[in-house]
C-alpha cells in the first residue's frame, strides 16, 4: 500500500475510533481520557495492531494536542484572577505542594530513578486533572456550592505552579546543569511576570489587535501567534506549554470568549490524538510488573489530595461535608499528568508504563471519590459520635447535652445541604433539591457579618 495511503486509512481509523470511544464513555458518565490511553496501548509497540504509517503525524498532532490544552487554560482565567487567587490562595497550594508533590518525589528516588526522575514523578502526582473536576462538579450539580470557588482556587494555583515547574523540568531533562536550570528558571520567571503585567495594563490593548469580526481570521491569528510563541519558549527552554498557557491569559474579554469557543473542538481532537500517541510510546508489557508500586502511589495521593481539600476548604470558612467534598472532587489526575510523563519519558523511559497505570487508576477513582468522600466521612463520625454518646450515657452523663461538635456549634457558613439531597441536616439548612421541603431558616451570613438574611426563592445564597 503506498505510504499516503495507508497514512489516511491509519489517521482515519484512529480518529474515527476516538469518536467512537468518546461517546461510549459519555454514555457510562467516564472521561474518556483512560480509553484513549487504552487505545494507544493497543495501538503501540507490543499491541495487539501496531500502527505504523502514521506515527510521525500522530506525534506532530499531540505536540498540538498539549498547546491546545494550555492555551485553553489560559483562556480561562484573566490575569487579575491569577493574580487574586494566587494572593489568597497561596497557602492551600503550598500545602497542596508539600503534601501531594513529596510522595512522587520519594517513590521516585527509591524507585532508582535519581534527581530528574523525581522530579518528573513529583509532577504527575502533584497536578490535578482540571478538565475531569470540572466535568464531575458539571455532572453533580455543584457549581453553586460553596467549596467550588475553593477547589478551582486550588486548580488556578497549580495551572500558574505549572509555569514555573515546567521550564525547571524542562531544562533539568535537557542536563543544562545547576547554573542552566536557574537562568531557565529565572527566564521562565521574568517571562511570566512581564505577561501577568501586560494582560493587568494593556491587556485590552492587545486583544484589540488580535480581535476580528471574522471567525476564520480570529482561528488564525490566535492559532498562529500560539504556535510561534510555543516554539519560541520552547527555544528558550521555558517549555511550550508555557508559552501557549501565557498566550491565553494575554488574551481577555470577547477575544478570548470567541478564540474558546473555536478552539475547543480542535484542542478536543488534538487532547485525544495525544493520549493515544502517550499510549503509543509505551508498551503493554510493561505496565503489569508497576502496577503494584502505581496502586500504592494511587492510594497514598488520594489521601494527600482529600487532605488538601480539606484544609483549603477549612482555610476558607466551609464546613465539615463541603470541607469533604471538596478533597474528594480534587483526588483525579489526568491531562497534565500525562503531559509531565510525555515530555520526561525520553529521558526517563521507565516513567512512562508507571504514569499511566497511576492516571488510569485515579482518572476513575476522582468521580467516586468526589461522590461518596463525604457520605463516608459523615457516616463514620457519625458512627464515632454514637459511640462516644453511649459511652458518655454509660457514665451517667445527660445524653441530650452530649452531642456531636457539629450540632454543639452550629456553623453558619456551611449551609450545604447533605449528599441525598434531598434530607436537609439540623446544622445545615438549606432547602433540599426536590424544592418542597423549605427550612424555615437560613443561617447565611449578610454582607455585613452580622444580620442573617432570609433565602432566596431557589434556596441559594442572595
Amino acid at each position: 500500500m503506498h505510504d499516503t495511503t495507508a497514512l489516511l486509512v491509519e489517521l482515519g481509523s484512529v480518529i474515527l475510533g476516538l469518536g467512537i470511544i468518546g461517546r461510549f464513555a459519555g454514555r457510562i458518565g467516564l472521561s474518556p481520557i483512560p480509553l484513549y490511553l487504552l487505545a494507544g496501548l493497543a495501538f503501540g509497540e507490543g499491541g495487539l495492531l501496531p500502527l505504523g504509517a502514521s506515527e510521525e503525524f500522530t506525534a506532530i498532532g499531540a505536540e498540538i494536542g498539549v498547546i491546545l490544552l494550555l492555551l485553553l487554560l489560559g483562556l480561562e482565567y484573566s490575569a487579575s484572577e491569577l493574580v487574586t487567587s494566587l494572593k489568597t490562595q497561596y497557602p492551600s497550594g503550598a500545602v497542596d505542594f508539600v503534601l501531594n508533590a513529596t510522595p512522587g518525589a520519594a517513590a521516585g528516588l527509591m524507585l532508582g530513578w535519581g534527581p530528574v526522575g523525581a522530579v518528573a514523578l513529583a509532577g504527575v502526582t502533584w497536578i490535578s486533572s482540571s478538565g475531569v473536576i470540572a466535568k464531575v462538579m458539571t455532572d453533580m450539580g455543584r457549581l453553586g456550592n460553596r467549596e467550588t470557588p475553593v477547589i478551582l482556587g486550588v486548580l488556578v494555583i497549580e495551572d500558574l505552579a505549572m509555569a514555573v515547574y515546567l521550564p525547571l523540568l524542562t531544562a533539568m531533562l535537557a542536563g543544562v546543569g545547576l547554573a542552566g536550570g536557574s537562568i531557565a528558571l529565572l527566564i521562565a520567571l521574568g517571562t511570566v511576570g512581564f505577561v501577568l503585567y501586560l494582560a493587568l495594563r494593556h491587556g485590552r490593548l492587545i486583544s484589540r489587535a488580535v480581535s476580528s469580526d471574522n471567525p476564520e481570521m480570529l482561528l488564525l491569528v490566535v492559532l498562529g501567534l500560539t504556535v510561534l510563541v510555543a516554539g519560541v519558549a520552547q527555544q528558550l527552554q521555558v517549555s511550550a506549554a508555557v508559552g501557549a498557557f501565557l498566550v491565553g491569559i494575554a488574551l481577555s474579554g470577547e477575544v478570548a470568549e470567541g478564540a474558546r469557543k473555536l478552539l475547543t473542538p480542535l484542542r478536543d481532537l488534538f487532547a485525544a490524538v495525544f493520549f493515544v500517541f502517550f499510549g503509543l510510546s509505551t508498551d503493554p508489557a510493561e505496565i503489569p510488573p508497576v502496577l503494584l508500586p502505581a496502586a500504592l502511589l494511587a492510594i497514598v495521593t488520594v489521601f494527600t489530595k482529600i487532605g488538601t481539600g480539606w484544609y483549603a476548604s477549612r482555610r476558607a470558612g466551609i464546613g465539615p461535608r463541603g470541607r469533604w467534598r471538596a478533597g474528594g472532587t480534587l483526588v483525579a489526575r489526568g491531562e497534565f499528568s500525562i503531559v509531565i510523563a510525555g515530555l520526561a519519558v525520553a529521558t526517563e523511559p521507565r516513567i512512562g508504563p508507571i504514569a499511566t497505570a497511576y492516571v488510569l487508576i485515579l482518572v476513575i477513582a476522582g468521580p467516586l471519590t468526589a461522590r461518596w468522600t463525604e457520605p463516608v466521612a459523615s457516616r463514620v463520625q457519625a458512627l464515632v459520635a454514637g459511640k462516644g454518646k453511649g459511652t458518655a450515657k454509660g457514665a451517667g452523663a445527660d445524653p441530650a447535652v452530649t452531642v456531636a461538635a457539629d450540632d454543639a456549634m452550629p456553623s453558619p457558613i456551611d449551609p450545604m445541604p447533605s449528599h441525598d439531597g434531598l434530607t436537609p441536616s439540623p446544622i445545615d439548612p438549606t432547602p433540599s433539591h426536590d424544592g418542597l421541603t423549605p427550612s424555615p431558616i437560613d443561617p447565611t451570613p449578610s454582607h455585613d457579618g452580622l444580620t442573617p438574611e432570609p433565602a432566596g426563592q431557589d434556596g441559594k445564597r442572595p
